[in-house]
């Protein structure tokens, strides 16, 4: 067993082969009972995954919705820096993350380290980090933002302050549009989210006159210059369900779809394209391929195993964690 669990952490995650005879959907759920775990799925992981979970939801809402649990172990289907944030939020209990290579694009764009000579570089600014990053970042940060509450915080700071936002660089940009603000602004940036094609949104609304757009801020200027709607994951979501006679647009992870149509299932709703390189072969999809790497067998595994586990050097969960309560109090 040593070996074999070598082996498994050399590749992160639990590969060993699941009987085809299992109802995985079946056994996930009956060793969360027996082991007192909570499943939590974001929105972008694959209709399974969704499917099995007790909670549906953004990164920092699932955190926040398992450290209101009794639940003794969390399973978070996202990205690694989600699981990390579980931790910072429920430090007693035991986290595990289904593939520890399912990292993150826009957190890995703001190293620590970088971060830390940016500042270093730039005294008296504040710096304010959207959630999409790694604990030691956080650690950093004078306060945390999501995608949806950042406009309400930045607009808590004096109009004179200086402001570092970070990583993303087309949220940071579309909250200076919307508060008249000049931050200093990371240049990172989500793949998929900076991928989306402005050309095939026009040719969507043409061919569906009528159609409404929803576009997630951390995409490019462009794309959310013609949308209709500009909101977090959980806000395109609630402004679906609330107008559903609409046909939506939909310019955000495509795994979104999966919650939209189960709460509107007589709406369509058309995924947008990601841009095309000259020579390659179209998709008609944008995923991310880290998200797509929990899956039922992953989670079986971890569960069975009781790993990957997810820890948090204390030290750094101690400095983390205050930017969270700063944003919670605020909004």
């Amino acid at each position: 067993m040593a070996e074999i669990k070598k082996e498994w952490r050399e590749k992160g995650f639990v590969d060993e082969p699941v009987g085809k005879e299992l109802d995985l959907k079946k056994e996930i759920r009956r060793m969360c009972r027996e082991k007192d775990a909570v499943l939590l799925a974001h929105y972008y992981t694959i209709g399974a995954v969704q499917d099995v979970a007790d909670f549906i939801g953004d990164s920092l809402a699932l955190a926040r919705k398992a450290a209101q649990t009794d639940a003794k172990m969390i399973v978070m289907c996202g990205v690694h820096f989600m699981a990390e944030t579980c931790k910072l939020l429920s430090p007693d209990k035991k986290v595990l993350c289904p593939d520890l290579t399912a990292g993150c694009s826009l957190a890995d764009s703001c190293r620590a380290d970088d971060l830390r000579k940016y500042k270093e570089e730039h005294p008296g600014y504040k710096v304010v980090s959207y959630v999409n990053t790694t604990a030691a970042v956080k650690a950093l940060t004078d306060i945390v933002v999501t995608s949806g509450n950042a406009k309400k915080i930045i607009d808590t700071f004096p109009k004179d302050e200086k402001i570092i936002f970070g990583p993303d660089y087309n949220l940071g940009s579309y909250i200076n549009s919307v508060t008249g603000r000049h931050m200093l602004l990371w240049n990172g940036g989500c793949h998929v989210h900076e991928r989306f094609s402005v050309d095939e949104i026009v040719k969507l609304k043409k061919e569906n006159p009528g159609a409404v757009v929803l576009a997630h801020p951390e995409c490019k200027g462009p794309v959310l210059a013609i949308a209709d709607v500009v909101g977090s994951t959980a806000v395109l979501l609630k402004y679906s369900t609330e107008h559903p006679d609409a046909t939506y647009i939909v310019a955000t992870e495509a795994g979104i779809l999966h919650e939209m149509e189960r709460a509107c299932p007589d709406t369509t709703f058309i995924p947008v394209p990601p841009e095309v390189s000259e020579g390659s072969i179209g998709c008609s999809c944008n995923e991310c391929e880290y998200m797509k790497k929990n899956t039922l067998e992953k989670i079986y595994n971890a569960l069975r195993y009781e790993w990957p586990v997810v820890d948090v050097d204390p030290a750094i969960a101690r400095d983390a964690v205050k930017p969270i309560e700063r944003m919670l109090e605020l909004s």
